[in-house]
Order: C-alpha cells, then sequence, then structure tokens
C-alpha cells in the first residue's frame, strides 16, 4: 500500500527574466485582445478541478499562438488569450518517460530511476551500437512506492481519470496503479497499442474498440468528456496524455488534403540544416505532422467546450504542455523547432523548451505572457496546493508552487536566480549523446561526456545557442559547473561508462536508431 502524502507545500522561488524573441510579436499580437480583464476578476476556487492536457513530441513552435504560420490550432490559441503563455517552459528531459515520470511526482527523473524512454536498451551489457561509452541502466516502471499527483489528490477528495499515453510501466504499474481511478487507453509502451492504431480497430486492452475508423484524439476527448460529466458536482482530475504527435506519421484524410493544398499554395518546400549526424528540418511544411496538430487541438477544443457547457470553466484550472522538443532529427523529422537547436532527443533548446499554457480563473490574467523559466517538476507541488493536498513526507523539493508566478507577483527576496536541471546519460535515437545541462538566469551549460567538453550559452543575446562562449567567461563555467556537479550528486544521477568494445575505425554508433530524418527518406514520405 502507498502511504498518504504529508507535509507543507515549499515556498516558490521567483524571478523574472524578460527575455523576449522576435517570433513572439507573433504571440503578443494573438494574445493582447484578451489582455484585459472584463469586469471583476472570478472567486478563486476553494478546490478546483484540474484538466492537464499532454502531448507526445509537440514542439513549442507547433501552436499558432507560439508563431507558427502553417499549422493551426485555434482553441489552444483560445486557450493563451483565456491564460498565461510561458515563453520558457522546460521538460526535465528531451525523451518522454523521465519528463512523465517527474510530471507526476514532482522530481527530477534521475530520483525515479527511469532516464530513457521505456524501451531502450536497460542495462550495458545490452548495448550493441558503437559508441563511445556505455549508456547509464535505467529503470523500466515508475515504482509503487511514488506518491502520484493522482495519488494525492484522491487524499483531497478529488476523482481522477486517465486518458491516453502511459508509457511509465507494464501492467501492475499502470495508471489505476498509480491513483487513477479510470484509465481508458493508458498501457506500457510508447505509440497507441497493438501496432501503433490511430484508427479503430486500436487493439488496446483499456480501450474498447470505437466504430471502424474512428480517430483516436477524437475517442479520448470524448472519454474525458464523459468522466468529467459523470463528475461535475465533485472536484476531478483529469489527465489527458495524448499519443499524438508522435510517429507513426497518420492523420485524418481531411486535415492531410487540407494541409497539401494549403503547402502548395504557399509554395512551401523542405529545407535541411545538420547537426552533427543528422539533419534537422528548417521550414514547418509537413502535411500529415499539421494534420496531426490539428486533430489534437480540436480535442483540446471538444473538453474546453464541454467545460463550457457545463458551467465548470471558472472552477477548472487547465494545464497543456508537452513531454519534449518536436521531432526534427529523426523518422520523417516532421517538424522544425526553429528558433530553437536541435529537437526530441537533444540538450538544446529544441529538445526541451515546450509549450506551457495555463488557465486559472482568479489567479491568472487573461493573455498573461510570462518569461520566467518553469520546468516540469512544478507542476506537482502547484497543483498539490491548488487542490488542497499535501506534499509527500520527505519531497526533495525539485518543483515548486507556482501561483506566485501565475499571478505575476513582484520577487520579494533577493538570491541567486534558481538552477534548472537536465541529465540523459544515453544516446537518443535522434542524434543525441549523453550529458547534462544547467539553466541559471540567462545562462545555460551543457556537459558532452563523450569528450568531456562544455558549451556555454547565454540564452538572452544568443537564443539560438550559436556561440558557445564557455572560453570567454571562465568565472561562469565554474559556477554553473559547481551547480552541476552539486546536482548530479543530490539527485544520484548515474553516469555513462566508456565502451571496450567501441571501434574508432568502424562508423559511429551516434548515427543509428530511429531513421535519420534525411532528404530522401523524407521525399519518400511525402510523394
Amino acid at each position: 500500500m502507498k502511504k498518504a502524502a504529508e507535509a507543507s507545500v515549499p515556498t516558490a522561488r521567483n524571478l523574472v527574466i524578460m527575455i523576449r524573441f522576435p517570433f513572439l510579436l507573433v504571440t503578443l499580437g494573438l494574445l493582447s485582445a484578451g489582455s484585459l480583464l472584463d469586469g471583476a476578476a472570478p472567486a478563486v476556487s476553494a478546490k478546483p478541478n484540474i484538466v492537464f492536457f499532454l502531448v507526445d513530441d509537440l514542439g513549442q513552435r507547433d501552436l499558432a499562438c507560439y508563431g507558427s504560420t502553417f499549422y493551426e490550432t485555434p482553441n489552444l490559441d483560445r486557450l493563451a488569450k483565456e491564460g498565461a503563455l510561458f515563453t520558457d517552459a522546460y521538460s526535465t528531459c528531451p525523451v518522454c518517460s523521465p519528463s512523465r515520470a517527474s510530471i507526476l511526482t514532482g522530481k527530477y527523473p534521475q530520483r525515479t530511476g527511469i532516464t530513457d524512454y521505456i524501451g531502450a536498451p536497460m542495462k550495458p551489457e545490452q548495448w550493441k551500437r558503437n559508441t563511445k561509452l556505455l549508456p547509464a541502466p535505467y529503470g523500466d516502471r515508475l515504482a509503487l512506492e511514488e506518491v502520484t499527483m493522482a495519488e494525492a489528490l484522491k487524499t483531497a477528495g478529488y476523482a481522477t481519470f486517465f486518458a491516453g499515453k502511459w508509457h511509465l510501466g507494464p501492467e501492475g504499474w499502470f495508471p489505476e496503479d498509480q491513483g487513477f481511478d479510470v484509465n481508458q487507453g493508458g498501457i506500457g509502451r510508447g505509440g497507441p497499442y497493438g501496432g501503433n492504431k490511430y484508427f479503430s480497430p486500436y487493439g488496446n486492452p483499456r480501450l474498447a474498440d470505437g466504430p471502424p475508423g474512428e480517430h483516436l484524439p477524437d475517442r479520448l476527448a470524448t472519454e474525458t468528456v464523459k468522466f468529467i460529466e459523470q463528475h461535475k458536482e465533485k472536484p476531478f482530475f483529469a489527465y489527458f496524455s495524448f499519443y499524438d504527435v508522435h510517429t507513426p506519421l497518420m492523420a485524418r484524410p481531411d486535415l492531410e488534403s487540407k494541409y497539401k493544398a494549403k503547402k502548395a499554395k504557399l509554395g512551401l518546400k523542405a529545407e535541411w540544416g545538420q547537426e552533427d549526424t543528422r539533419q534537422v528540418r528548417q521550414v514547418q511544411e509537413h502535411a500529415v505532422y499539421a494534420a496531426m496538430v490539428e486533430a489534437m487541438d480540436q480535442a483540446v477544443g471538444k473538453v474546453l467546450a464541454r467545460l463550457d457547457e457545463l458551467g465548470l470553466k471558472e472552477k477548472t484550472i487547465v494545464v497543456f504542455t508537452s513531454d519534449n522538443g518536436g521531432l526534427s532529427t529523426s523518422e520523417g523529422s516532421p517538424t522544425s523547432n526553429l528558433p530553437w537547436r536541435g529537437g526530441k532527443g537533444w540538450m538544446y533548446e529544441g529538445g526541451i523548451r515546450e509549450a506551457l499554457l495555463v488557465r486559472w480563473p482568479g489567479v491568472v490574467q487573461p493573455g498573461s505572457v510570462i518569461h520566467e523559466p518553469v520546468i516540469g517538476t512544478d507542476f506537482y507541488p502547484t497543483l498539490l496546493a491548488a487542490g488542497g493536498a499535501s506534499l509527500p513526507q520527505g519531497y526533495p523539493g525539485d518543483g515548486v508552487d507556482l501561483k506566485p508566478v501565475l499571478k505575476q507577483e513582484p520577487k520579494t527576496a533577493e538570491g541567486k536566480p534558481r538552477t534548472l536541471y537536465w541529465h540523459y546519460p544515453h544516446y537518443g535515437n535522434q542524434g543525441g549523446a549523453p550529458g547534462t545541462a544547467v539553466r541559471q538566469g540567462d545562462w545555460k551549460l551543457i556537459h558532452w561526456f563523450e569528450e568531456d567538453s562544455y558549451e556555454l550559452y547565454n540564452l538572452k543575446t544568443d537564443p539560438e545557442e550559436k556561440t558557445n562562449v564557455a572560453a570567454a567567461q571562465p568565472e561562469v563555467v565554474k559556477t554553473l559547473k559547481a551547480e552541476m556537479e552539486r546536482l548530479v550528486k543530490d539527485t544520484g544521477s548515474l553516469l555513462p561508462t566508456a565502451n571496450p568494445a567501441y571501434d574508432a575505425a568502424k562508423p559511429s554508433g551516434r548515427a543509428a536508431g530511429g531513421g535519420g530524418g534525411g532528404k530522401k527518406k523524407e521525399k519518400a514520405k511525402e510523394e
């Protein structure tokens, strides 16, 4: 049996860092219409409902409210106008399972043991790629001893619901074993179950098949709506974890046709850059992916519309985010993350910087744009405090309560900026290599283990991470390196080790795994 959560909520550390980029002019224009409150603000609900949307592999720039001019996301654009848009929100890992563990526990993934996507080789002796290092071992399930967000909220009287992708362990460690009263679709591995099916029959043991051809995101939205309808009289926590927009690239024919026509009308063509061994997409123009993004947006809209119809809008916190950056260097490389460098599987901003929208009536001023850096561990203390649930005894404090940030309260205490931390001791399928990174204020330091090298970027002056200034800023490197080493030790982070079988004369294994994202493969896919 899991123990009930105890202890108090820590005070949030606040830092307003004004970082503006050209693409935010689009965002500010979209949000300005909703920037003023119309009349008195609604009262804050004593125990608000919570709806949490988590999208798989969505890049920050994949929403129109974040600057996309090809993908269409009207429902999420509306959510941004009605709530807060974060410019500097991060996942805790550039791949999925670790960041999902962080959201549900409020801990850096290294503390849970889940540091790679579940399904990757788990032990060094299972490693077959020709790489300089052997990746660290990792755990393939979220321990039942962890007090999840769902379990903590249940102690505060919430009904709990999960729909979609789980990817945090096999049967016996499914959502229903981790505090969720209802599980619609959540299973162990990533991607839709039984052959990655986005259309019925799904072959998913936790989701009954619908009519032939039924579309998965709409079906999961329907199940979420049903749960909300059945629990509208008491506090509820609905966690809608999309399978979209993860591969396989598969979309509704009507939406795919729409974006093929739009692509032709705009005269868009694929353009490519280079990131180490991988080609990286430079332009958003993939019709199938665009169709998947819009279908996801429509599913969000279906849930939001029902909240409106039931009169629950002012009583419900809505959170929308992603588990890692957009897929731009592998498996068809369907999106571009520019101006961010890299994508899923990389320590650069394209791999970890996320879209984050929060609507919280009575707390968030509509149309807010918040520049303070935040990370996936922060959802846990924020939503537990909002729901009147206590943090577990011994909670390490990896996340902070974001309510003061959402209210944009002035900073009340001086001190050094908060340090955000990433540690990925693995080789991703997308070309990334083992590394550790920290961000403190405007500075970001990356340690690459293969060459024991460091890269330092000032994200205010160089948000695209083009110029490594480590040699010119030795004191900054020294300070951030000390923070990095402290966090590696404090979180018990495991390190990669030398690979005795590595052969420098053979092709590097960094190029293996997950496809190459090159022009030839993509052209075949599009045609």
